[in-house]
C-alpha cells in the first residue's frame, strides 16, 4: 500500500520513527510529509534514510511534479503522528499553507489523526470542536492514551505507542481492495467502510484461572486474531468495543478497551456490552474449567497434586440466549479433531450466526502471523475457506458479518 505518514511539530514525533519502520517491515510504500516545526525534532535525513523517498515540508518542492496534489491523490492512506492542536486546527478550518495540509486537502482515502499535546489542549474547547468536525467529515481521530506528558505533566493527551498504533493502522490497510475498474499505478485501493455507524463487539486472548498465587490454568491463545477482527472493524469505521484477556501483542490504540483475567470476568464483561453491540465476534479463548478452589499460599512440591474442577459460564451461549433480532453473532470453534461436524453443531447450541472453525492441532496458529480457518454460515454451510494472514480472515470475517447486518440498524 501507499500510506503518507504526516508528522506535526510535537515532541512525540520521534515515535513516529518507530512506526515508519514497522510499517516499511511489512512490505508498505510510505512518504513521509514532516511539518517545518516536526523538523525541529526529527531531522530529513532521518525521514529520508527510513522511508527511501526525499522529504519536503513546503509545496514549492518539486513543483513540476505538483507534488501537493498527486501526493494525496496517490496515497492509499494517511496517518498524521502526531498530530497537534495547532495541526488539527488546520486540517479543520481547510487551510493549505504546507505540504502537509495541501496533501490532506487532496486526499481521497482514509485519513486517520494520532493527536498528541498537553491535557489542556486537548480538553480546549476549541480542539474539542476541532476533532469533531474531522470526524464529521469521515476522518478517524484516535483518542490519545492519559500518561506521562513533557516534564512532569501527566494526563491524557499522550500519543499510543508506536506498536498500538500500527496495530490500528493494520486494520485500515486490511480493508483496502484493489479497484474493480482501473489498475493500481496511481489509483486508490477501494476502501470497505460498511461499519460506519455500527457498535461492534470483539473478545481476544485467553483466560487465566488460579490455582494459587502464581500458578493457573490457561491456554495458547495469543489473542492476535481478535485483536486483527477488532482492528479491521475501525477501520471499516465501527464503534468497537474489545474486551482483552491475556494477549501477547500491543493493542490497537484508539479503541475502547476493557481488560480481564478470568473466564468469569469475561462472561460478565461480555454479557454487559452484547447489549448495545449491532454484532459480536467472541474470538477469546475462555479456560473451560476452573479450580473448585485456589490456594491462598503457593503450594509446595509434595508428590502428587489432585486438583478439582469445575466447568466455567458458557459464554457465547449466554450471548446467544440474549441475542435480540438484528443483532449478528460470531463464534470460535478452536478444534483438533472432528472440527466441521463440532462446528456445525456448536453453531446451533449456540444461537450463533456465523462459526469459524480452525485447527489447533499441534499448536497450529496459536501466536502465527497467519491463520487457516473456515466460516460456516446459519445452515452450517461454508460460508467462506481462508488461509491468509490474521489481518485477512478478520477482513473475510467482516465480510460474512456486514452482509447479515439490518439496513438502518436494529430496531
Amino acid at each position: 500500500m501507499n500510506i503518507v505518514l504526516g508528522v506535526s511539530g510535537g515532541i512525540a514525533a520521534y515515535k513516529s520513527v518507530t512506526l515508519l519502520r514497522l510499517l516499511k517491515e511489512s512490505g508498505h510504500d510510505v512518504t513521509v510529509i514532516p511539518t517545518e516545526a516536526a523538523l525541529n525534532f526529527v531531522g530529513e535525513a532521518t525521514w529520508e534514510a527510513l522511508s527511501g523517498h526525499p522529504v519536503a515540508s513546503g509545496v514549492f518542492a518539486d513543483v513540476s511534479e505538483v507534488k501537493h496534489v498527486q501526493l494525496g491523490r496517490q496515497a492509499d492512506l494517511v496517518a498524521v503522528v502526531p498530530a497537534t492542536a495547532d495541526l488539527l486546527a488546520r486540517a479543520a478550518t481547510g487551510r493549505a499553507d504546507d505540504l502537509l495540509t495541501s496533501t490532506l486537502l487532496t486526499a481521497t482515502c482514509p485519513v486517520v489523526f494520532a493527536p498528541a499535546m498537553h491535557t489542556e489542549m486537548w480538553q480546549h474547547p476549541a480542539t474539542r470542536a476541532n476533532v469533531a468536525t474531522l470526524r464529521e467529515r469521515g476522518a478517524h481521530v484516535v483518542e490519545p492514551d492519559s500518561g506521562r506528558l513533557t516534564g512532569a505533566d501527566t494526563g491524557p493527551g499522550r500519543l499510543p505507542e508506536p506498536e498500538s498504533l500500527f496495530a490500528l493502522l493494520k486494520g485500515f490497510l486490511t480493508s483496502a481492495r484493489p479497484s474493480p475498474t482501473t489498475t493500481r499505478t496511481g489509483v486508490n485501493a477501494v476502501f470497505t467502510r460498511d461499519l460506519v455507524g455500527r457498535k461492534v463487539l470483539v473478545t481476544a486472548g485467553g483466560t487465566r484461572e488460579a490455582i494459587d498465587p502464581v500458578r493457573f490454568i490457561g491456554n495458547h491463545s495469543s489473542g492476535r486474531q481478535g485483536i486483527a477482527i477488532a482492528a479491521a472493524a475501525a477501520g471499516r469505521g465501527a464503534e468497537v468495543t474489545l474486551i482483552a484477556a491475556h494477549v501477547d501483542t500491543a493493542l490497537p490504540a484508539g479503541i475502547r478497551v476493557e481488560r480481564v483475567a478470568t473466564t468469569g470476568e469475561l462472561y460478565e464483561a461480555t454479557v454487559r456490552a452484547a447489549v448495545e453491540a449491532d454484532a459480536m465476534v467472541l474470538a477469546a479463548a475462555p479456560a473451560d474449567f476452573t479450580p473448585k478452589e485456589a490456594s491462598e499460599r503457593k503450594l509446595k512440591r509434595k508428590g502428587d497434586l489432585e486438583l478439582a474442577l469445575t466447568s466455567t459460564s458458557d459464554i457465547s451461549a449466554a450471548v446467544g440466549r440474549a441475542k435480540t433480532p438484528g443483532q449478528v453473532l460470531v463464534v470460535f470453534a478452536a478444534e483438533t479433531h472432528d472440527g466441521p461436524e463440532h462446528a456445525q453443531s456448536k453453531l446451533k447450541r449456540k444461537g450463533a450466526n456465523l462459526v469459524v472453525l480452525n485447527d489447533v492441532s499441534g499448536g497450529a496458529v496459536f501466536g502465527e502471523p497467519e491463520n487457516s480457518v473456515t466460516i460456516f454460515d446459519e445452515r452450517g454451510e461454508i460460508d467462506a475457506l481462508v488461509h491468509a494472514s490474521k489481518e485477512s480472515v478478520a477482513d473475510a470475517i467482516w465480510d460474512a458479518v456486514s452482509a447479515r447486518l439490518p439496513a438502518g440498524g436494529r430496531d
